[in-house]
Protein backbone atom coordinates (compact mmCIF):
# COMPACT_ATOMS: atom_id res chain seq x y z
CA UNK A 1 0.00 0.00 0.00
CA UNK A 2 1.62 3.56 -0.88
CA UNK A 3 0.25 6.62 1.12
CA UNK A 4 0.67 10.26 0.77
CA UNK A 5 2.38 13.00 3.51
CA UNK A 6 1.27 16.35 2.98
CA UNK A 7 1.58 19.37 5.19
CA UNK A 8 -2.22 20.82 6.83
CA UNK A 9 -1.34 24.36 6.27
CA UNK A 10 -2.33 27.43 8.57
CA UNK A 11 -3.46 24.60 10.77
CA UNK A 12 -1.43 24.43 14.78
CA UNK A 13 -3.37 21.62 15.74
CA UNK A 14 -5.53 18.20 14.80
CA UNK A 15 -8.51 19.92 16.09
CA UNK A 16 -8.20 22.82 13.55
CA UNK A 17 -7.58 20.19 10.69
CA UNK A 18 -10.31 18.29 12.17
CA UNK A 19 -12.70 21.28 11.52
CA UNK A 20 -11.57 22.04 8.52
CA UNK A 21 -12.14 18.75 6.92
CA UNK A 22 -15.61 18.57 8.66
CA UNK A 23 -16.34 22.06 7.00
CA UNK A 24 -15.66 20.81 3.37
CA UNK A 25 -18.30 17.14 3.79
CA UNK A 26 -20.55 16.10 1.43
CA UNK A 27 -22.25 13.26 0.51
CA UNK A 28 -19.93 11.22 2.63
CA UNK A 29 -16.48 12.68 2.19
CA UNK A 30 -14.07 15.70 2.35
CA UNK A 31 -11.17 17.27 -0.23
CA UNK A 32 -8.02 18.12 -0.18
CA UNK A 33 -6.74 20.78 -2.78
CA UNK A 34 -3.77 20.02 -4.53
CA UNK A 35 -2.00 21.63 -7.94
CA UNK A 36 -1.12 17.92 -9.16
CA UNK A 37 -2.54 14.41 -9.46
CA UNK A 38 0.07 12.03 -8.31
CA UNK A 39 1.23 9.73 -10.94
CA UNK A 40 0.37 6.72 -9.02
CA UNK A 41 -3.07 7.93 -8.14
CA UNK A 42 -4.36 4.55 -8.59
CA UNK A 43 -1.98 2.98 -5.83
CA UNK A 44 -2.73 5.60 -3.34
CA UNK A 45 -6.67 5.44 -3.49
CA UNK A 46 -7.27 3.29 -0.58
CA UNK A 47 -4.31 4.12 1.33
CA UNK A 48 -4.30 7.17 3.47
CA UNK A 49 -2.94 11.32 3.47
CA UNK A 50 -0.86 11.64 6.88
CA UNK A 51 -1.43 14.73 7.97
CA UNK A 52 2.20 17.02 8.78
CA UNK A 53 1.51 19.96 11.84
CA UNK A 54 4.11 21.39 13.16
CA UNK A 55 7.13 18.94 11.62
CA UNK A 56 5.30 15.62 13.00
CA UNK A 57 2.69 13.15 11.47
CA UNK A 58 -0.20 13.72 13.48
CA UNK A 59 -2.90 12.11 11.81
CA UNK A 60 -4.24 10.51 8.75
CA UNK A 61 -7.07 10.39 6.30
CA UNK A 62 -8.12 7.38 4.13
CA UNK A 63 -7.93 8.77 0.46
CA UNK A 64 -11.43 7.64 -1.27
CA UNK A 65 -10.28 9.01 -4.79
CA UNK A 66 -8.92 11.88 -6.82
CA UNK A 67 -11.44 14.53 -8.98
CA UNK A 68 -11.21 17.81 -10.84
CA UNK A 69 -11.40 20.81 -9.04
CA UNK A 70 -14.77 22.40 -9.73
CA UNK A 71 -13.61 26.34 -8.99
CA UNK A 72 -9.91 26.49 -10.16
CA UNK A 73 -9.53 23.59 -13.55
CA UNK A 74 -5.99 23.69 -12.83
CA UNK A 75 -6.21 22.32 -9.72
CA UNK A 76 -7.32 18.66 -8.71
CA UNK A 77 -8.66 17.44 -5.34
CA UNK A 78 -7.77 14.43 -3.55
CA UNK A 79 -11.23 13.08 -2.04
CA UNK A 80 -11.33 11.86 1.51
CA UNK A 81 -13.08 10.28 4.00
CA UNK A 82 -13.77 13.19 7.03
CA UNK A 83 -12.58 11.04 10.15
CA UNK A 84 -9.14 12.04 10.91
CA UNK A 85 -7.13 9.24 12.85
CA UNK A 86 -4.52 9.97 15.44
CA UNK A 87 -0.83 8.62 14.67
CA UNK A 88 1.96 7.84 16.85
CA UNK A 89 3.54 11.30 16.25
CA UNK A 90 6.66 11.07 13.80
CA UNK A 91 8.76 13.84 13.23
CA UNK A 92 8.66 14.65 9.28
CA UNK A 93 9.92 18.20 7.65
CA UNK A 94 7.55 20.15 5.68
CA UNK A 95 7.12 20.15 1.98
CA UNK A 96 5.24 21.69 -0.48
CA UNK A 97 2.87 19.90 -2.21
CA UNK A 98 2.31 16.02 -1.12
CA UNK A 99 5.02 13.35 -0.91
CA UNK A 100 4.42 9.49 -1.16
CA UNK A 101 4.99 7.44 1.98
CA UNK A 102 5.26 3.65 1.92
CA UNK A 103 3.92 1.45 4.00
CA UNK A 104 6.59 0.55 6.31
CA UNK A 105 7.17 3.58 7.21
CA UNK A 106 3.84 5.07 8.01
CA UNK A 107 3.79 5.60 11.87
CA UNK A 108 1.01 3.41 13.56
CA UNK A 109 -2.23 4.22 14.48
CA UNK A 110 -3.33 5.46 18.53
CA UNK A 111 -5.47 3.07 20.32
CA UNK A 112 -8.24 3.82 21.42
CA UNK A 113 -7.33 4.48 24.66
CA UNK A 114 -4.55 6.38 23.97
CA UNK A 115 -5.89 8.49 21.75
CA UNK A 116 -8.97 8.70 24.46
CA UNK A 117 -6.23 10.02 27.11
CA UNK A 118 -4.31 12.34 24.58
CA UNK A 119 -7.39 14.36 24.06
CA UNK A 120 -7.74 14.75 27.76
CA UNK A 121 -4.29 16.66 27.46
CA UNK A 122 -4.20 20.58 26.62
CA UNK A 123 -3.32 20.53 23.29
CA UNK A 124 0.13 22.73 24.25
CA UNK A 125 1.18 19.58 26.68
CA UNK A 126 0.19 16.89 24.12
CA UNK A 127 2.78 18.86 21.32
CA UNK A 128 4.91 19.14 23.33
CA UNK A 129 5.21 15.80 24.58
CA UNK A 130 5.67 14.41 21.29
CA UNK A 131 8.03 17.17 20.37
CA UNK A 132 10.26 15.29 22.73
CA UNK A 133 9.17 11.74 21.31
CA UNK A 134 7.40 10.63 24.18
CA UNK A 135 4.26 9.96 22.94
Amino acid sequence: MLHLTKVAVGCGDADALRDRLLGRVAEGESWVGTRYRPTRHAEVVGGSLYWIVRHRLVARSTILGFGDDPEDARRIRIRVAPELIPVRATPKRAHQGWRYLAADAAPSDLGDGEAEGLAALPSAVAAELAALALI
